[in-house]
């Protein structure tokens, strides 16, 4: 089962230097630059072409050589140019929608409490919000979860920063050339505002055009009213106990994302990226509540799971489906990089866990990692 998404989006979905990739805790490691071929896409010894560049061409004694960094570019350039070593399962970029394929900067979320039905709002010993109505604390939650991303070493962002986007991005790229700015990994957090909107009621069950027009409100009331303002930030609805945002309870998903066009509601403020974001703990453990931690510390799993989920999509495939998204067919054709992972069981390979983070930790399922070519819960930081 995966966490599906409805979206309406009518766009379907180089040469390189030797990328760095830099792990918070201050290591400096080399980010495999293509991701690693299924057995089934590896071409057999009659065909495979040797790499030019390589130190062992007419040296075939050279086993394990370490290269220079000189030789690993013009490696890793040639690599790209003559080999196709792509599994079912990767990402390739899809030229961007409006020229947004990522969010190439630092992402920023803002979190809407949209409808009186949240109830009597207060404040809890850390600054968040809660709300009368929300009975077990998913909204204080969401709220440390954006503050704790980006800090005390936490790397389940970095799988995100391997992405890209911007010119020198071809369409259909599966890893990202030099000088193409990434994905932006969220130091010291990136919860940038939370606002309860109480002026009215929330529909009963919001359509996407309601929930789109939420978030441009939004984006105004955090007087994000230019274009510029709103490229790296993603607005996320979030609905009360009790509603059905998009008919979630019976349409088969717990979330999804889009930008207000895709759903035809009227900006001024520029594009603006959003999630529809239910009260999932209404669904119980079809939309994730324990799939990670036992009895009442695993009550809130599906909500920060679902929006982990939404934020790691929203922040590779910022416009859907400019960004990165499976384009291979079959199984995984269409899906982004979270819905590939979806509901892997924690111990299980790349399956969902605990994210440590400086404040606590998040249930949080691992996500496509084009050039591990595996769903990763971790990753090291590539500074593009």
């Amino acid at each position: 089962m995966l966490f599906s998404k409805r979206k309406r989006s009518t766009t379907l979905f180089g040469a390189s230097t030797l990328a760095l990739a830099l792990a918070v805790a201050g290591t400096l490691t080399q980010s495999p630059a293509f991701a690693s071929p299924a057995p089934s896409d590896i071409p057999s010894a009659a065909t495979q072409q040797s790499n030019p560049y390589s130190p062992t061409v007419g040296h075939p004694y050279r086993h394990g050589a370490f290269t220079t960094r000189t030789t690993s570019t013009k490696m890793k350039s040639w690599q790209r140019a003559n080999v196709q070593a792509t599994g079912p399962q990767t990402l390739s970029y899809g030229g961007g929608v409006d020229a947004i394929g990522v969010t190439s900067g630092t992402p920023k979320v803002y979190l809407i409490f949209y409808g009186t039905q949240w109830g009597t709002q207060g404040t809890d010993a850390n600054g968040n919000l809660t709300f009368s109505t929300d009975t077990v604390a998913g909204a204080p939650q969401l709220q440390n979860m954006f503050k704790g991303l980006g800090t005390g070493s936490e790397l389940w962002s970095g799988v995100m920063t391997q992405y890209c986007d911007g010119p020198l991005v071809a369409l259909g790229a599966t890893s990202c050339p030099a000088g193409a700015p990434h994905v932006g990994y969220p130091s010291g957090g990136n919860l940038a505002g939370v606002w309860f909107d109480n002026a009215a009621p929330s529909p009963a069950a919001a359509t996407p055009l309601q929930l789109g027009n939420e978030a441009v409100s939004a984006a105004s009331h955090f007087g994000n009213t230019t274009a510029a303002s709103n490229r790296d930030a993603q607005y996320v609805v979030l609905s009360a106990p009790g509603l059905n945002p998009d008919n979630y309870q019976s349409g088969g998903f717990c979330g999804w994302h889009d930008w207000n066009g895709d759903v035809l509601a009227s900006s001024s403020v520029g594009d603006v990226a959003f999630t529809n974001m239910p009260y999932t703990m209404d669904q119980g453990t079809s939309c994730g509540q324990n799939f990670v931690n036992a009895g009442t510390a695993g009550l809130t799993d599906g909500y920060t799971m679902v929006e982990g989920h939404e934020y790691s999509e929203t922040v590779t495939d910022q416009n859907p489906a400019g960004g990165w998204t499976n384009k291979t067919g079959g199984t995984y054709n269409g899906q982004e990089n979270a819905d590939e992972c979806a509901w892997l069981s924690p111990g299980s390979a790349g399956g969902a866990g605990n994210v440590a983070t400086g404040n606590g930790s998040y249930a949080e399922q691992a996500t496509w990692s084009n050039d591990t070519n595996r769903c990763d819960l971790s990753h090291p930081i590539i500074l593009g």
